[in-house]
């Protein structure tokens, strides 16, 4: 069986920041979707860098609400994931995987891959093996961390001092740099 090490996109690898969300005619905070808007955090790039030189399957699992809210399109994620990934090769980082969840309970209704749920996870899990308990799981918010913690691995919290943190997570670091140091210490 393979670990992985499944990351949280907004807020871990990039800037979660306000901007004008046309779709909505207003300013918004997240629903990050165009080019234009993604930056990446500080240190994201490094520890992207880092992990891709370990064993781990690196997966990126990220909740999109903003596609059922209509804010959005699925080839709007796509066309954002690709630009991402592109920079990440030019950079040899290497990303084994994407999942995400389109839905939004109010509007779509319950699903099970809506973070903290595990479906997302269950489904890389099939698809590549996975022995999760030896996992890491690495996010921005409380939603990140009980994911990471229903599917019983460990848990990394990137604490960037924008949220209040509710959940415990295993560890608390500041960026993804310092996360990937952790992991590959260990």
């Amino acid at each position: 069986m393979d670990k992985a090490i499944f990351l949280d996109r907004d807020g871990v690898i990039n800037v979660e920041k306000k901007h004008f969300l046309e779709s909505a005619n207003k300013i918004v905070e997240g629903f990050i979707h165009k080019k234009e808007d993604f930056e990446f955090l500080e240190g994201a790039i490094e520890g992207l860098k880092l992990l891709s030189k370990s064993d781990y399957k690196i997966i990126i699992i990220t909740n999109q609400s903003g596609i059922a809210r209509g804010y959005f399109s699925e080839e709007d994620v796509n066309k954002l994931n690709q630009y991402m990934l592109d920079i990440f090769k030019e950079n040899d980082i290497r990303i084994d995987d994407i999942f995400y969840c389109p839905h939004y309970p109010p509007i779509t209704g319950e699903c099970d891959c809506r973070k903290p749920k595990i479906g997302m996870i269950k489904k890389a899990k099939e698809k590549y093996d996975l022995d999760l308990k030896n996992s890491y799981f690495i996010g921005d918010s409380d939603r990140d961390i009980e994911n990471g913690k229903n599917a019983g691995g460990v848990t990394i919290l990137i604490d960037n001092g924008i949220r209040e943190h509710k959940i415990k997570a295993d560890y608390t670091v500041k960026n993804l740099y310092l996360a990937a140091k952790l992991i590959l210490n260990s």
